[in-house]
Parts: C-alpha cells; structure tokens; sequence
C-alpha cells in the first residue's frame, strides 16, 4: 500500500547530500533542526514573522518554517552552520562579531542568513521598498535607510538593530556587496 502522507525528498544542505523520506506536513525547519541536527534556524514565532528561521534555499533567502519539506526538494540550503568555509568565517559573520551585531544571540544566524541573501539580492539590481524609482536600471546605493527596509523581515528582542546595519554596510563596502 502506498502513503500518500509521505514523500521523499533529497536536499543538499550546507554541501552535504541528504535523502529522506518526510511527512508532506513537515517543515524544512523541523526537518533541518530535528532530522538532521543543525540547530542555527530558530523556532522564534514559527508564523513567518520574526525571521529567525531564516536559510538560504538555492541562494535565496527563505523562511523555513513556512517552508514546507517537499518544496525544497532538490535545493541547495545553505544555513548558518554552512557558512563559513574550512573554518574561516564570511566577512559578514566576522562584522556581526567584531561590531556586536548580536546580544542574546537568539535571532542571529537568521540575521546572518538574511544579510547574505539581501546582500546578493541588492548586488543584483532588486529594489527595495525604499529604493528611489528614478533609476530603475541602476543598483541602487547601499545605505542605513535600505538596509533597514531589507533585512524588516528580521526582528531582535535585544534590538541590535544599530550594530546588525554596521555589520552589513561595512561588509557590503569592504566586500564591493558580497557577503
């Protein structure tokens, strides 16, 4: 007999290949933190509003506890614990450190997360909100005003906020807005 409530899923998570058969129901943030041990993604509000549970899917940032398992299936995720490589921090970690770019450290690996994604994201060209629509063919410029705007979706009950928007505007001048 078949089950229609499971399906299988392979992912490739901080570069390792994983297969798992899941749950239909199950989050990519259950699965992450439970199935697979990585506990960087947070279960903050578990309603998609505080960000904590921010990843990376195929480079692109996404909310893992609305995201649902099987749609990930055949991604990239990148989390937290996947960022750093052979041992040496991304620039925009080591600002979040150096700068104090975190209190209680709850809300940061999905700050940090975050942070790469918007930083690709306004490397690309994307406005924001904020973005000035006078020069739609232009990336446009990388201050306080923007970077508060993009990384909105992220919240810090110890409210870091000054510290998170140095680290990623030191990072996006020093690294020509790579994270």
């Amino acid at each position: 007999m078949i089950d229609h409530t499971r399906t299988d899923v392979s992912l490739r998570v901080n570069e390792a290949f994983h297969r798992l058969s899941v749950d239909n129901r199950r989050t990519l943030l259950d699965l992450l933190r439970e199935d697979l041990g990585l506990t960087g993604p947070k279960k903050g509000c578990d309603h998609g509003q505080c960000g904590a549970c921010t990843v990376l899917c195929d480079d692109r940032r996404v909310l893992s506890c609305l995201t649902l398992a099987v749609a990930a299936d055949a991604t990239a995720v990148t989390t937290v614990e996947g960022l750093a490589a052979e041992g040496e921090l991304r620039p925009i970690q080591e600002a979040f450190v150096r700068l104090d770019g975190f209190q209680c450290g709850f809300c940061t690996p999905g700050q940090i997360c975050s942070a790469v994604g918007m930083l690709a994201e306004h490397a690309a060209g994307w406005p924001s909100a904020v973005t000035a629509g006078d020069a739609p063919d232009r990336v446009p410029e990388l201050d306080e005003t923007e970077v508060r705007e993009r990384m909105s979706g992220n919240l810090c009950r110890c409210g870091a906020y000054p510290s998170i928007v140095r680290a990623v505007l030191e990072t996006a001048a020093r690294q020509g807005g790579a994270a």
